[in-house]
């Protein structure tokens, strides 16, 4: 366990996985600032979570559970909206889950470093939640994991995930990469910074938006759809039913 980790684990519950590389192409400490640059749609992409979030939840005691959360930068934007809960953050990485751990130290989240592919903390949960994480797995083990989501939701739970997705063709596909980065651009990345992305999105196994609300409707989930998408980058939710 590195000194990030040791740090998570004296600072909240702490659960240790397998790190895999896409933890360690990171650098946390300037995940935040690129953020701004590097999601043209910032604002509208992680308000439109939240806002989902925020409408779905009538507990007052509700748990959440976001999954590759990263530096907290969902888990803020939606606890900004409602509230005081139960957070569990879950990622690959001891350094980014430090981080988040500082911005949400408000809310004492309990901190998981494992896979999304490993079980999911137990428990069930009023909301899941997750930005720009689950596109880093395969297809059938995004499907696993939306399937563990499902049973790991209260009746009327939601899952909100805002994603990068795949185009529905190549041409699509190369209008989605220009306009990413030339509103990067404009937004003052870096050459270097552009090119630090390109080589992490290599990693990526993103799928179409589509393909991805079809996924949830099978499972089970209510009302899945699409409620805000930006060439690339979409939020889509589900609802588990009542009863």
């Amino acid at each position: 366990m590195n000194k990030s980790a040791e740090k998570a684990s004296k600072m909240g519950a702490f659960s240790y996985g397998n790190i895999t590389r896409m933890s360690k192409i990171w650098n946390a400490s300037e995940y935040d600032i690129s953020r701004r640059r590097l999601i043209p749609c910032y604002d509208l992409f992680y308000s439109t979570a939240a806002e989902l979030a925020v409408r779905s939840i009538k507990s007052s005691s509700a748990s959440i559970l976001d999954i590759g959360a990263g530096t907290g930068l969902l888990s803020e934007f939606v606890l900004q909206k409602v509230g005081p809960a139960s957070l569990y953050l879950l990622d690959e990485s001891p350094d980014m889950l430090s981080k988040a751990q500082e911005r949400l130290a408000h809310y004492n989240p309990k901190i998981f470093i494992q896979s999304m592919t490993a079980p999911l903390p137990t428990g069930t949960f009023n909301a899941v939640i997750s930005s720009l994480a689950i596109h880093h797995l395969f297809d059938d083990d995004k499907r696993d994991l939306f399937k563990r989501i499902y049973r790991s939701l209260t009746p009327g739970g939601v899952f909100i995930n805002g994603e990068q997705i795949l185009g529905i063709s190549e041409w699509q596909q190369q209008l989605y990469e220009d306009l990413h980065i030339n509103g990067a651009r404009a937004l003052g990345s870096s050459e270097d910074e552009i090119r630090a992305a390109q080589e992490r999105m290599t990693y990526d196994r993103c799928s179409t938006l589509a393909d991805q609300v079809s996924w949830l409707r099978e499972i089970g989930f209510q009302n899945a759809d699409s409620f805000f998408h930006s060439f690339r980058f979409a939020v889509y939710a589900g609802w588990k039913p009542e009863s």
